[in-house]
């Protein structure tokens, strides 16, 4: 199977069917994200929101506790997703944010540490949200952010060790953020990156091990994060990627299997990037995805098992990524989803328990509003 993403043979082959409209009428127009947890992912077109994967605690939203590995929808209206490892989060259209799933910490924000499998609004006027292991991130359209959940890293970043089941306000003047499993990652919109929580493997960036509860700086002129298990990403204004903390797999794709505690450049002309639980996506500016790390379950998208230290191109025409524990969704520019990697749990949405090349992922026809 080839490397990269191809084309599909034929304009009148649509990605959900063929088309039997009249020539003359316009197509319509289509919008299309992704999104993943560690082991389910969600796929978004026309703003219907189809789950699929691991569904134990009630994450995929569909009212059960049963996994599967045929996308279904679950919700329409929605604006993007977030996801950890047993709970999801759902900002719709009218930025209302709604929670599903595992919830023993309090990572739903809905009060109670009762999980749910029928997504409940939690919150409003809500611009984005990330998800790390077992707490959530939101950030408001007054650039507020709030954090509710697990902390006894000190992730939630207000200062304590304490677990929340009410999202808190921790943070102002915020321009985005992402959480890995016990840390999290703010960015302000002065570009200045602070960072809070777990610390053990250097990957809060800031040259030591040690943990923090309150949000320190360590960087400038940063455009982007994302967050592994124990990793950091950072992507700079100047479109040069940086990378800190655990590389036992070659995940910070520096060439090396050394961590580090201070952030090394490690890549040019990055756009944006994702991280896995022991791997790396990096989308370039020409829309070609560049992967490094652990490829055990062939979530590289590269055709082997096999890993590696140092970037290799994998896929065209990329238009975003996501990453769950050991597999990678794609969303190619002309809004096809794809996937590699593992599907043991049916979070790929394909019949085969692994797939080590891109593969085109097929859910029934919603139309284009």
């Amino acid at each position: 199977m080839k490397k990269t993403i191809l084309s599909l043979l034929s304009l009148s082959i649509l990605f959900f069917g063929v088309s039997c409209k009249d020539s003359k009428d316009p197509e319509p127009q289509v919008t299309a994200s992704i999104g993943a947890g560690e082991y389910h992912s969600f796929l978004i077109r026309n703003d219907s929101l189809w789950a699929t994967g691991y569904n134990g605690y009630g994450q995929l939203g569909d009212g059960t506790t049963t996994s599967t590995s045929t996308p279904k929808l679950v919700m329409t209206n929605v604006k993007s997703v977030a996801a950890g490892i047993y709970h999801s989060l759902i900002l719709k259209n009218d930025n209302t944010l709604w929670a599903t799933g595992y919830n023993d910490y309090g990572q739903l924000g809905d009060g109670t540490t009762t999980s749910t499998s029928t997504p409940k609004q939690v919150a409003t006027n809500v611009k984005s949200v990330t998800a790390g292991r077992y707490h959530s991130l939101i950030l408001k359209n007054d650039n507020t952010l709030w954090a509710t959940g697990y902390n006894d890293y000190g992730q939630l970043g207000d200062g304590t060790t304490t677990s929340t089941s009410t999202p808190k306000q921790v943070a102002t003047d915020i321009k985005s953020v992402a959480a890995g499993r016990y840390f999290s990652l703010i960015v302000k919109n002065d570009n200045t990156l602070w960072v809070t929580g777990d610390n053990g493997s250097g990957q809060l960036g800031d040259g030591t091990t040690t943990s923090t509860s309150t949000p320190k700086q360590v960087a400038t002129n940063v455009k982007s994060v994302a967050a592994g298990r124990y990793f950091s990403l950072i992507v700079k204004n100047d479109n040069t990627l940086w990378a800190t903390g655990n590389n036992g797999d070659g995940q910070l794709g520096d060439g090396t299997y050394e961590s580090v505690l201070t952030p090394k450049q490690v890549a040019t002309n990055v756009k944006s990037v994702t991280a896995g639980r022991y791997h790396s996506l990096i989308l370039k500016n020409d829309n070609t995805l560049w992967a490094t790390g652990d490829n055990g379950s062939g979530q590289l998208g590269d055709g082997t098992y096999e890993g590696v230290s140092t970037p290799k191109q994998v896929a065209t025409d990329v238009k975003s990524v996501a990453a769950g524990a050991y597999f990678t969704l794609a969303l190619t520019n002309d809004n096809t989803f794809w996937a590699t990697g593992d599907n043991g749990d049916g979070q790929l949405g394909l019949s085969s328990d692994y797939v080590t090349t891109y593969t085109k992922i097929v859910v029934n026809q919603i139309s284009a509003k």
